[in-house]
C-alpha cells in the first residue's frame, strides 16, 4: 500500500511516498480502507521535531474516515463494509489504516466523508465547550483562531448550543467573512487591533463568559483581562509554542476559572468517554447544524503541498488528503 513516511525531522520535503505492507488488525482493532484523512497542526509539529514522543521513521496523521475491510478478534460493534470516522493507530497518511474499535464512530448515511473527517476536531471543540467550558445557553463566547479547523467547529457548536453572542479572532482579512458565515457576530483581526480591548468594547466592559483558546502564550494572558466574572477560559492548544502565565488572586476573587482540556489525554486514558461526544456531534451534523469547513483537498501523494498550505496559516478550516 502507499503511505507517507517521515524518515527524519525537517521541512515538508521530508514527507516521502513509500510502499509499505498493509497492517493486520489485532484484538479489538479494525482495518480501514482510507477514504479521506486530514492535516492537523500536530502532524506538522511531529514532522518538524520530536513531539509526543514520535521518533522517525513513522507515518503521520491521527484521524480519518474509512471503509471497514477487516476486523480483529473480539470486535463486536463494528462490521465490515461500514463507513467510520476514527482516531487511528499508527498514522493515517496511508491507503489502509488501523483503529481501535472504541475509537471508531460509524457515519450515518447522510453524513458525508468530508464531514466525517472533521469528527476529531469536532469532538475536541464540543468537549472544550461543554465538558471543560460548561457553556450555558445565553452566554457570550470568544473563540480564538476562528478560521482554523477547531475554531471553525467551535463557532458552529456554540451557536448550535445557544450562545447569545460569539466573538472570534483571525489573522487575515480574508478569513473574516468565513467566520461570519459560520455564525460569528464579531470578528477581530488581531494583526490590526488589540483583541482584548475590542472584546471589552463589544461587551460594555463586562468581558466574555467563555474563552476557547488554542493559541496560548500572550494570547492566553491577554484573554484573562477580558474574562467576565464567573467566566471560564479553556486552554486546549498552544499553536504559539509559548507558555502563558497568570496571577491566581483574580481567579478566586472574581470566581473565574482556567481549565485545561486534551482529547489526546482522554483517548489514552478513557477512550470510551469520547463515544457519547461523537454521537452528539453526529446528531448535530444530521440536523444540519454543524459541518466540517474544508478549504483544500490534496491527493495523498501531495502531502508536502498540504503541509505547506497549513503552515502558511492561509488555509480556512480543514485541509484534507485523499488516496488516489
Amino acid at each position: 500500500m502507499q503511505a507517507i513516511l517521515i524518515e527524519e525531522h525537517g521541512g515538508p520535503e521530508k514527507l516521502v511516498v513509500q510502499e509499505l505492507d498493509p497492517p493486520t488488525p489485532g484484538p479489538g482493532e479494525v482495518l480501514l480502507r482510507t477514504l479521506v484523512t486530514s492535516v492537523n497542526f500536530a502532524d506538522i509539529k511531529m514532522r518538524r521535531s520530536l513531539y509526543r514522543g514520535r521518533k522517525p521513521p513513522f507515518v503521520p496523521g491521527f484521524d480519518g474516515v474509512g471503509e471497514v475491510i477487516a476486523c480483529g478478534p473480539g470486535v463486536q460493534t463494528i462490521q465490515v463494509g461500514q463507513r467510520v470516522a476514527a482516531y487511528t493507530k499508527g498514522g493515517s497518511y496511508a491507503e489502509q489504516i488501523l483503529a481501535k474499535e472504541v475509537l471508531c464512530y460509524p457515519l450515518p448515511d447522510n453524513v458525508s466523508e468530508e464531514d466525517g473527517a472533521g469528527i476529531g476536531i469536532m469532538i475536541t471543540a464540543y468537549n472544550a465547550v461543554t465538558q471543560a467550558g460548561r457553556m450555558m445557553a445565553g452566554e457570550t463566547v470568544l473563540v480564538h483562531a476562528g478560521a482554523g479547523g477547531v475554531g471553525s467547529s467551535a463557532i458552529q457548536i456554540v451557536r448550535a448550543l445557544g450562545a447569545k453572542r460569539i466573538l472570534t479572532t483571525v489573522g487575515h482579512p480574508k478569513k473574516v467573512q468565513a467566520c461570519k458565515s459560520l455564525g460569528a457576530d464579531v470578528v477581530i483581526n488581531y494583526q490590526e487591533e488589540d483583541f482584548a480591548a475590542r472584546v471589552q468594547e463589544e461587551t460594555d466592559g463586562q468581558g466574555v463568559d467563555l474563552i476557547l483558546d488554542t493559541v496560548g502564550g500572550k494570547v492566553f494572558e491577554a484573554g484573562l483581562t477580558c474574562l467576565a466574572t464567573f467566566g471560564r477560559l479553556v486552554i486546549f492548544g498552544h499553536s504559539s509554542n509559548e507558555a502563558g502565565f497568570f496571577e491566581s488572586k483574580p481567579l478566586h476573587r472574581e470566581n473565574r476559572a482556567v481549565i485545561g482540556y486534551s482529547s489526546g489525554g482522554i483517548r489514552r486514558h478513557h477512550p470510551e468517554q469520547l463515544q457519547p461526544t461523537a454521537q452528539n456531534v453526529l446528531d448535530l451534523m444530521v440536523q444540519d447544524k454543524v459541518h466540517t469547513l474544508v478549504s483544500a483537498r490534496f491527493p495523498l501523494t501531495q502531502a508536502p503541498d498540504a503541509h505547506r498550505l497549513v503552515e502558511s496559516r492561509q488555509s480556512i478550516g480543514k485541509v484534507l488528503l485523499k488516496p488516489e
